[in-house]
């Protein structure tokens, strides 16, 4: 009773309360603080050589990502397209996020200024001193500092390339030598600070392909630290895919191919796999010679990369799926490679799996493997093992899809081609995948 008694007191204490109806106050931002680009509030105000004052990271991307030298607003071509900072209109938005802090608006802080060039002259003129002077930790101090600042932003990084810095890792990375167990440390470090300035231009490729280097590189990947190898293979790889003419020197390096086959046979992180599959494909893919590439299938096959490319075919994510059925799909391309592909019992079925699955590329690799397995199985005088195998798992309702959603035209005629040999045998067995086609409308 005496708790009824003070709930019904309570009840009528409410009721006294005058309740104040809510209020909705829309505040409108200043548009002399929106980006002209963006129309948001600017951060890190700038203007160019016009007058016009924009958002950095809005108007940097228009200058350096999209290529343009006018000014946004006007058209007007830039006579600098360096935008300088507008202390003013920043201040000015700070004051006004301030007085308006109560209707959900913060303070924008005060951006740290950028590197300048002068900066990033100072540090590369100590990394050359330190060099000739055999300072390896003060040279790998220098090198953290410099990714430090490549980090903080794109124009940080463009400022810290454009001044020189590939040319002095380069030189620097030539000037440690390898057979100096210390330096081990520091040449890690140079790797490291080269991956966070990716893309190289021209001159630094073409000086990282000095046989000195390479070697570096192969020894880092041979015994170096996780993520030595794992930079290593990101700069090798860099190298690789822009120039396939300096292919034959990498591989005559002693334990050149061992030590990328075995980032595939032991990985060590999906970005690292990524790019030694890459690695791998640029130094079997035709656009080199019949016979160095035959040699080079030869070798990686003997390594058991063919049985390992399988076996990580069955779980593994959209970018190494793609690049791992590019890399098999080179390798079936000797007869040998098509041997090893055959004889194992996963091949056929993660092939199938892989069809209209994950991407387009995987499922025209996919295609050409099949079609190139049905090929040597009719060679060997087994033409119905691919048949029966790929059937049993559904393969012939896939490929008849594959017609249906479009493909490239090559993926087309072999798709036809399996089918045609399919046919054949599709009276002997047939296993449907449900879960792939239980939609599916047969018409046959």
């Amino acid at each position: 009773m005496i708790s009824a008694y003070r709930n019904r007191r309570a009840e009528r204490h409410a009721n006294k309360i005058k309740k104040l109806p809510d209020v909705e106050v829309e505040v409108t931002v200043p548009e002399l603080f929106r980006c002209p680009i963006s129309l948001e509030l600017m951060k890190d105000p700038v203007t160019l050589s016009t007058g016009i004052t924009y958002d950095r990271e809005n108007v940097e991307r228009w200058i350096y990502e999209d290529g343009k030298n006018t000014c946004p607003v006007t058209g007007v071509v830039l006579t600098s397209l360096e935008p300088v900072p507008n202390h003013t209109i920043r201040k000015m938005i700070q004051d006004w996020c301030v007085e308006n802090k109560s209707y959900g608006f913060d303070r924008i802080p005060t951006p740290r200024a950028p590197v300048s060039s002068g900066q990033v002259v100072r540090i590369l003129s100590k990394i050359v001193a330190m060099r000739g002077n055999g300072n390896a930790d003060g040279v790998k101090e220098l090198v953290v500092k410099i990714k430090v600042l490549v980090k903080e932003s794109e124009r940080s990084k463009r400022c810290i390339v454009s001044n020189g810095t590939p040319r002095v890792l380069r030189e620097t990375l030539e000037a440690f030598s390898y057979e100096n167990q210390e330096n081990v440390l520091v040449l890690e470090e140079i790797l490291s600070g080269l991956t966070v300035i990716l893309p190289f231009d021209q001159e630094t490729k073409s000086r990282l392909w000095s046989n000195q280097s390479l070697r570096t590189i192969v020894k880092i990947l041979t015994v170096g630290s996780l993520s030595g190898r794992r930079n290593a293979v990101l700069v090798l790889k860099e190298l690789l895919s822009t120039d396939q003419t300096k292919l034959e020197e990498f591989t005559k390096i002693e334990g050149s191919m061992e030590a990328l086959a075995k980032l595939i046979m032991e990985p060590i992180d999906p970005t690292t796999t990524n790019a030694s599959l890459l690695a791998i494909y640029h130094l079997v893919t035709p656009s080199i010679s019949f016979n160095q590439k035959e040699t080079l299938i030869t070798r990686f096959l003997e390594m058991g990369l063919t049985e390992r490319l399988v076996e990580m075919l069955v779980d593994c994510t959209r970018g190494v799926c793609e690049k791992a059925l590019g890399v098999l799909e080179c390798l079936c391309s000797i007869d040998e490679g098509l041997k090893r592909a055959y004889a194992n019992a996963l091949t056929i079925p993660v092939l199938v799996k892989k069809l209209l699955r994950v991407s387009d590329i995987t499922t025209e690799f996919s295609v050409s493997i099949l079609w190139k397995l049905s090929k040597y199985g009719k060679s060997i005088g087994e033409e119905e093992g691919v048949a029966i195998e790929a059937l049993q798992v559904g393969a012939f309702q896939k490929i008849l899809l594959l017609l249906q959603v479009g493909s490239s035209s090559k993926t087309k005629e072999r798709a036809c081609d399996l089918l045609k040999e399919w046919n054949l045998h599709r009276g002997k067995v047939e296993c449907i995948e449900s879960m792939d086609f239980k939609n599916l409308n047969r018409p046959f």
